[in-house]
């Protein structure tokens, strides 16, 4: 009888990628998959353990499944990812209800895991990060007309606040003909949306190719006939080459979309954190950017109370915010992680004041998100049809400048409920907080 697998899936799209790939080789081993865990007979969680909200989710849900476990509503628990690749020795003696302990550079073990844990059995496998294998056939977990794919593993930026280089090892490309193959496989499934995804994708192909080969990259995908919209994540400001810029504002099936993670932008702190970006070269970039990629949407992410981090370098990167006028923004507090250089570093921030710099942040751009939404009210704009509310009653969906789960959505009023995964033109005629709402033209 085939054993019922469950996956819990957390933390980032690279992740769910790993996730996705455990789930096929457990598929083509004539295991049953369900998306209800507590259903099932053996539950897989994938592990986050980024920043400390991360691990505290990760936690909770193996807590969670070990309940379950102990009312014999399932019989094993796998445990992988992140969160097992940093406390892999640990997590055995504080979660005696895992059965299976896989740290990330051994994942292509899964199934073995998955039946040993059926069978009330105990295993710990262990090896380097690097091991992980970050191809091969994928169960989709996405909306099943957009999909993430992961152009390579690990990272050799090594900013001090980070633990990823630590948990997922040092920077790999995959090659390119192996990305388009993939990628031509989504589209004859039924992808029209690829969001193209790794650590820092800007780096892509200096390991294996000698030169920063995203633009290489693009150029190809592009060339995919069923794909309607490419969209890149986690561009590092340093290697957004005139090159990318070109390829970026030329092929027509790359949405004008720059996911841009600065972190910070007084001298003191971007030195402190590793990071190679004045605040000078960073306005040149932007700059550069809006004029030569019309209607970009640009995102940027940024964490307030770093170690030192004083009033004056707060209120410079808060007027840097206001001066930019991001088009979305996320800003997060400090999250101390032990084993990286900054939790060794002087002058922690108190929790309190972080919080409270957070707010200011993200305060500052509520404002600055409503007045540009508000310029789009009367406009006309692609929308990916994704659901419909019922409680709303109206459909939704995203737009070209709204990147999936981080971004904002546009509700939308419709006399015939539109094909998901179709694009409609809808035009806008109202802003509720970060999201528009409008009608089907």
């Amino acid at each position: 009888m085939p054993i019922k697998v469950g996956m819990i899936s957390l933390g980032c799209p690279k992740n769910q990628v790993d996730a996705e790939i455990m789930l096929a080789r457990l598929r083509d081993e004539d295991c049953t998959l369900t998306p209800d865990a507590g259903n099932s007979d053996v539950v897989v969680i994938n592990t986050c353990g980024f920043i400390e909200d991360a691990k505290k989710e990760s936690i909770e849900n193996i807590l969670e499944m070990a309940q379950l476990k102990k009312e014999g509503t399932i019989k094993g628990i796998v445990v992988t990812g992140c969160l097992a690749q940093r406390y892999y020795k640990e997590m055995s003696e504080e979660f005696p209800e895992v059965n299976c302990i896989l740290s990330v550079g051994r994942a292509g073990d899964i199934v073995e895991a998955v039946r040993a844990a059926y069978g009330g059995k105990k295993l710990m496998l262990e090896s380097e990060p690097e091991k992980l294998e970050i191809s091969g056939k994928r169960v989709i977990t996405t909306l099943p007309f957009y999909s993430y794919i992961k152009i390579a593993e690990g990272c050799d930026n090594r900013c001090t606040y980070c633990i990823i280089p630590y948990l997922r090892g040092r920077y790999r490309s995959r090659p390119v003909e192996e990305i388009v193959e993939e990628a031509r496989g989504l589209a004859e499934d039924g992808v029209r949306e690829l969001v193209v995804v790794a650590q820092d994708t800007t780096r892509y192909g200096q390991d294996i190719y000698g030169r920063l080969a995203l633009p290489e990259l693009l150029k190809a995908l592009c060339k995919i006939e069923k794909l309607q919209w490419i969209r890149i994540l986690y561009c590092y400001p340093d290697r957004v080459t005139d090159e990318l810029i070109d390829v970026i504002a030329s092929e027509e099936k790359i949405v004008k979309y720059i996911d841009l993670p600065i972190q910070h932008v007084s001298k003191n702190i971007v030195k402190a954190m590793n990071r190679r970006d004045s605040r000078e070269e960073l306005e040149a970039l932007i700059k550069k950017l809006r004029e030569r990629i019309p209607d970009l949407t640009l995102r940027t992410t940024l964490i307030v109370g770093f170690p030192g981090e004083t009033e004056k370098d707060f209120a410079e990167l808060e007027d840097f915010v206001k001066a930019t006028r991001f088009d979305r923004l996320g800003a997060f507090t400090y999250s101390r992680e032990d084993g990286t250089p900054a939790a060794e570093m002087p002058n922690q921030i108190d929790e309190d004041i972080k919080k409270r710099r957070q707010e200011i942040i993200m305060d500052t751009q509520a404002r600055i998100a409503e007045e540009n939404n508000s310029k789009l009210i009367g406009k006309t704009l692609e929308v990916l049809c994704e659901g419909f509310d019922r409680y709303a009653e109206c459909s939704f969906g995203r737009s070209r400048a709204d990147a999936p789960d981080i971004d904002g959505k546009i509700f939308f009023a419709a006399a015939k409920k539109p094909k998901l995964g179709s694009f409609v033109k809808v035009i806008i005629t109202d802003v509720c907080d970060y999201d528009l709402t409008g009608e089907i033209v």
